[in-house]
């Protein structure tokens, strides 16, 4: 969920959650936050998973950076796009910015500071935080131009493929949409969204528990889960529950997919009213959700690298790693949080730009090397342009 209006969550430690406070809290997040995806409940696998060897997770991540630009972090500019709630940023080799937003369901372009519409993709019924989200780009997008999009459409979250043209004069277009993935549970909040190409070639897709926390321990179900699958849509070769699109479980609201230069797979993922997580991701591992958050050391699920106690400072979005640094968006908490990655380990955050441009939504890297990053505040929405730390 995009956590606009939640509670503070002072809780300052990760914790277990009781089974019969569950539902509660649920209930109580959802209407403080109106932020809760839906899906219905699957046919109740039990918790499984090797137990939790992880190092512990950072639990003091509050630190302010000292002031913009930021030390290590420069902000070249500001481009003011005339964006309305822009959801996510892929960029094409010869650094056209492509950006999806979410209500008005339009694909639009920027290029040398020049921004124009492409054209609304087909099929998105925008609703909450429902509508156009996430957009990914074909690993041989020079060969075949497939552009694949999550989006919600009447009854479900899905993810389409369609060709991304380019005419003689440089104007793109987009082709017909084909649906190569459906039924991901949708409802007016925990949509999931993100979606990603691996270094292996294979599509990542970040789900929600739509609202139906029950159905993220569940690996017969789609609703809080990452996704592996084949580009055609199919469940991938090698997934850990044989011929089965799920990857890793146990996921409330994942919203940010991004590798190390080792090839490691990290997730960013909203709490409840209380600890945002920074996960690294394995095979088959269980994350815990409904039944515990953050990183509490419980056997049987994976503990978070990083937790925010309090989700004023994150509701954690888009993510990025570059050169040994993770990026992570900050919605409700309206900054930029940098996590320093080493192997398995990740050390304390340190926040850029709080409250200085409101909500952010996404952040990538661009063939220049500069980061950009998407603003979310709906007057209108901007992007930010930063040279990441070398």
């Amino acid at each position: 969920m995009d956590q606009a209006q939640a509670g503070s969550g002072s809780l300052l430690r990760p914790r277990l959650l009781p089974a019969r406070a569950l539902m509660a809290i649920v209930c109580i997040s959802a209407l403080l936050l109106g932020a809760c995806t839906g899906s219905s409940p699957g046919t109740g696998s039990s918790p499984g998973g090797p137990p939790a060897t992880s190092p512990p997770a950072s639990r003091s991540p509050v630190v302010q950076a000292p002031g913009p630009p930021g030390k290590g972090l420069e902000l070249i500019r500001k481009l003011d796009l005339n964006l309305t709630l822009p959801w996510s940023i892929v960029f094409l080799d010869d650094g056209t910015a492509i950006i999806s937003e979410r209500d008005t369901k339009l694909i639009k372009s920027v290029r040398n500071g020049n921004h124009a519409t492409i054209g609304e993709f087909p099929g998105v019924v925008p609703g909450g935080e429902g509508g156009l989200l996430g957009l990914a780009l074909s690993p041989t997008f020079a060969r075949d131009h497939l552009l694949y999009a999550y989006f919600t459409a009447e009854s479900d979250n899905r993810i389409a493929r369609t060709r991304l043209e380019q005419a003689a004069d440089g104007r793109l277009s987009l082709g017909t949409p084909e649906v190569i993935f459906s039924g991901i549970s949708k409802a007016s909040t925990h949509n999931g969204g993100r979606i990603r190409f691996g270094p292996d070639g294979f599509l990542y897709v970040g789900t929600g528990d739509a609202q139906r926390p029950e159905q993220a321990q569940d690996r017969n179900a789609l609703g809080g889960k990452i996704l592996r699958l084949t580009p055609d849509g199919k469940p991938a070769p090698g997934n850990p529950f044989g011929n089965n699109p799920v990857y890793s479980y146990g996921h409330r609201n994942v919203q940010g997919l991004a590798w190390d230069s080792a090839g490691r797979l990290w997730a960013s993922e909203f709490g409840p009213d209380v600890n945002d997580e920074l996960n690294l991701i394995e095979a088959g591992g269980n994350y815990g959700w409904p039944l515990v958050t953050g990183a509490p050391g419980h056997a049987g699920f994976r503990d978070a690298k990083v937790v925010w106690p309090s989700t004023a400072d994150s509701s954690p979005s888009g993510l990025e790693i570059v050169n040994g640094t993770a990026f992570t968006c900050a919605l409700r908490g309206q900054r930029l949080w940098t996590v320093p990655l080493n192997g398995e380990t990740a050390g304390a955050p340190v926040a850029y730009f709080t409250s200085q441009y409101g909500r952010l939504r996404d952040v990538s890297l661009a063939p220049d090397g500069t980061l950009w990053v998407l603003s979310n505040n709906q007057n209108p929405d901007f992007a930010l342009v930063l040279q990441p730390p070398r």
